[in-house]
């Protein structure tokens, strides 16, 4: 019988070799544990399957990603987007950097929607960053904007990883969505503060936008605040039946497909074969997130029942740290995971063995969720192998390169870590709405 420490570290040199191999995640981490659990235990390791599949794949909790995701792929699919960034530009009228406010703005609003990070990169990179750079903008403030507002998908509720927290350890997901709320103000504002403030420092970062030389007609205005104000109508339909009580969120999902499709119908984009394609891709995305859900979630129960959180609670104890540079060191840690793997597995590897020391040590596993989704957007866009960089790289113009991507994102990275500084030293600013709202 190998210790927990040598297991530990065989498990992770496995992950990292058919990481490094190209092999599909999910298959490699379950993989790995049905193979190493086989040498460790026989054949009583085949007891662990069936209770992971009962427990992920018929969890009610996990049935409103599919919904989530669908309603994400039909409203890519229904102009709400071009809808969003008009109305955007219409509020915000002729402001130095309006365009890059106005991808923070809408990326906001799309990560309320669709809940990943992939979404809202693609969406508003798709619409606004070829116009932002024939416009003149800065290429690093382009790219950035867009790296960093599509990031907030995960942040906003309703995030898809913060599902998966909630349901691999067991706490409530409205309480979550609730918490996530002041963090996420807080970074709309600091990076439309830092976007305002280094185009008036350099002026040739944002041009101001042409006035057109036929301005909009009364109606065409009116028209296009209709189509954003149909766009909040469904955000607050989505996350306000769920605060409210109304909907628990796997039902606010439901709510979420039929509004998009309303507003497909309402921007006259409602078309069988975009209905049919927003489908096919939206289970072509479950299916790949569900295979994760259950390799990862084979690997961590495999490492649980091993006994890898008493390992982390008896180094912590013998570190002899304060409760707080414990959580601090579980934030490197899941840091240096993001630029290897994805936000799915870092939630479902890190979250079981982390949060229930850290409500050990006192803190509560609401705020610690926050954290550690903080975390992992600030680590999947972070250079060199942050896998969102690779997004924005897809849809990016042949101009762009790598290096270019990397030096736009940083003090975007730095505006988010210092959001996720402030909530760890101030943890009333995530509990205060959740415990105002539901007690």
């Amino acid at each position: 019988m190998m210790s927990i420490e040598v297991l530990t570290g065989v498990l992770l040199v496995c992950i990292l070799v058919t990481f490094a191999l190209g092999a599909q995640v999910g298959f490699a981490l379950g993989g790995i544990a049905m193979a190493i659990g086989y040498i460790t235990w026989g054949d009583a390791l085949f007891n662990v399957i069936p209770t992971t599949l009962e427990g992920t794949h018929f969890s009610f909790i996990l049935l409103a990603i599919p919904l989530y995701i669908y309603m994400g792929q039909l409203l890519t699919r229904s102009g709400i987007g071009d809808a969003m960034f008009n109305a955007s530009q219409l509020i915000i009228g002729k402001v130095r950097g309006s365009l890059a406010i106005s991808v923070v703005i809408v990326c906001s609003m799309i990560g309320a929607m669709v809940g990943i990070i992939g979404a809202g990169i693609m969406t508003s990179g798709s619409i606004a960053l070829r116009p932002m750079l024939e416009r003149g903008y800065d290429k690093r403030l382009a790219l950035g904007v867009i790296m960093a507002g599509g990031g907030l998908g995960i942040l906003i509720p309703p995030s898809i990883p913060m599902i998966m927290f909630a349901s691999s350890t067991q706490n409530s997901v409205g309480r979550m969505f609730i918490a996530a709320l002041v963090p996420a103000l807080i970074t709309i504002v600091l990076l439309i503060t830092y976007i305002v403030i280094s185009c008036k420092l350099n002026p040739k970062k944002a041009p101001l936008d042409v006035v057109p030389e036929t301005p909009p007609t009364t109606k065409e205005k009116l028209l296009v605040g209709r189509d954003g104000l149909l766009s909040l109508v469904l955000i607050v339909a989505v996350l306000g039946s769920i605060i409210m009580g109304i909907a628990t969120p796997t039902e606010s999902g439901a709510i979420g497909v039929v509004g998009a499709i309303l507003l497909a119908i309402l921007f006259k984009r409602f078309k069988p074969r975009m209905v049919q394609k927003a489908g096919f891709q939206a289970a072509l995305l479950v299916s790949v997130a569900m295979w994760i859900i259950f390799g990862a979630t084979v690997f961590s129960n495999f490492h649980l029942l091993m006994g890898v959180q008493n390992m982390v609670a008896s180094f912590t104890q013998d570190l002899g740290l304060p409760p707080i540079m414990v959580i601090i060191m579980f934030q490197i840690i899941m840091l240096l995971l993001g630029f290897i793997i994805d936000e799915f597995i870092i939630v479902l590897m890190c979250a079981p063995i982390f949060t229930p020391i850290a409500v050990s040590l006192g803190f509560d596993p609401i705020w610690f969720g926050i954290l550690m989704i903080l975390n992992i957007e600030i680590a999947v866009q972070t250079p060199p192998y942050g896998f969102a960089l690779f997004y924005l790289k897809g849809i990016a113009p042949p101009g762009v390169t790598m290096l270019d991507i990397y030096r736009s994102v940083t003090p975007f990275v730095l505006i988010k870590l210092l959001v996720l500084i402030i909530c760890m030293c101030f943890p009333d600013l995530v509990m205060w709405l959740p415990n105002k709202v539901m007690g």
